[in-house]
């Protein structure tokens, strides 16, 4: 049985970022991904954006670590040539009864301290957009976007220069947590037959990380969360923007509501909605669903023309909490709690993941070395 000293478990942005980390610490990783090439899941299929951290819950991991990610990315970015812009965000109330919303979206900024979010008028709204329809709206200018493929390939190149590596259409059947060595280790049995120790292992397989955990031998079912799907379609634009800035409505339950994103080279998309579905894989955009989404987006673009909206693409948010249920916090769930020696677990990092991508290495690599 061949030995290493890491493995992390799938090549998204997250396992990447962590494998980088763990890496750079002079650790010995190898990446196992099941798929054929990196980033295929839920890090190929999102908004493409830089996250201010003005959502979530004070004190929360999401917070905290979309707070850090977002620094550390935008420094990363810019250092290493990757694509992105800092193109601000205006969240809008299109009703007066919504404004109080954004009053409190200001305050919850503040406390995971960013401080630099601006409730405007609609007058000073529309000087910056003069498209957009609303009675009010929070102007975000550390808000912005990103090339997310261009990243992963920065970040698996900061991997393989540490001496790290990528093993593709590697998934894992099943795996075994050993208490007989001095260190412990875990055993993992790859779909091929292939069997590996590891002192380390990061479960970062993103929506399918409940169930890579439930079939770890040796980890109690307690610490393992019920998964989730909640997909998100996309409609692209047909023709170009008139908005230089991304546009969200005030956020709904389940996700951010249908808001106007750009890509850099300027084509607009609008998603995500939320559609609970059965399985991860569920990917198909119902054309039929853009009907709902004229509606939506002419609160705030009254002149989005008829027929503009193409089915796009979907993506689906690994979720560990339900329809109806709060947001759950990401859960960066290590030895300390499961009491796995040399396991962490990474459940329900969806939005903003690819934010706080390299927070979560570094957050992941420190934990791992106080255990």
């Amino acid at each position: 049985m061949d030995q290493v000293d890491c493995v992390v478990i799938g090549a998204g942005v997250v396992g990447l970022a962590v494998a980088r980390a763990l890496a750079l610490q002079g650790r010995e990783v190898m990446v196992l991904e099941s798929a054929s090439a990196i980033g295929t899941g839920t890090s190929s299929r999102n908004s493409e954006v830089i996250h201010a951290g003005i959502y979530y819950p004070a004190g929360s991991l999401k917070a905290r670590l979309c707070v850090q990610g977002k620094a550390l990315l935008y420094a990363y970015c810019a250092e290493r040539g990757v694509g992105h812009r800092r193109c601000g965000k205006l969240i809008v109330a299109t009703a007066p009864a919504q404004v109080a919303a954004l009053q409190g979206i200001v305050a919850k900024a503040a406390a995971n301290g960013v401080h630099d979010l601006v409730l405007l008028s609609r007058e000073e709204a529309q000087a910056l957009e003069p498209q957009l329809e609303c009675v009010a709206a929070n102007h975000s200018p550390s808000t912005g976007i990103v090339d997310s493929h261009a990243l992963m390939l920065a970040l698996q190149g900061d991997l393989e220069n540490a001496g790290g590596l990528v093993a593709l259409n590697s998934g894992i059947k099943s795996a075994v947590a050993r208490t007989d060595t001095a260190r412990g280790a875990i055993e993992l049995i790859a779909e091929d037959g292939t069997e590996l120790r590891a002192t380390t292992v990061v479960n970062a397989a993103g929506l399918h990380a409940p169930a890579l955990a439930a079939r770890i031998q040796g980890l109690d079912a307690r610490h393992v969360p019920k998964a989730w799907y909640a997909k998100g379609n996309y409609f692209t634009l047909a023709g170009r923007a008139p908005f230089s800035r991304l546009i969200y409505p005030v956020p709904e339950a389940a996700g951010l509501g249908v808001h106007l994103t750009l890509d850099l080279g300027g084509q607009a998309k609008f998603g995500p909605d939320v559609q609970w579905v059965d399985s991860a894989d569920d990917l198909v955009v119902d054309p039929q669903r853009g009907d709902a989404f004229y509606a939506e987006v002419r609160r705030y673009w009254p002149a989005l023309p008829d027929g503009a909206l193409l089915p796009g693409y979907a993506g689906v948010r690994p979720k560990i909490s339900g329809p109806g249920e709060p947001a759950a916090d990401f859960v960066i769930q290590g030895p300390q709690v499961h009491g796995v020696a040399g396991l962490v677990n990474l459940f329900g990092i969806e939005s903003p993941g690819l934010t706080s991508c390299l927070a979560i290495g570094e957050w992941v690599a420190q934990q791992l070395q106080e255990a």
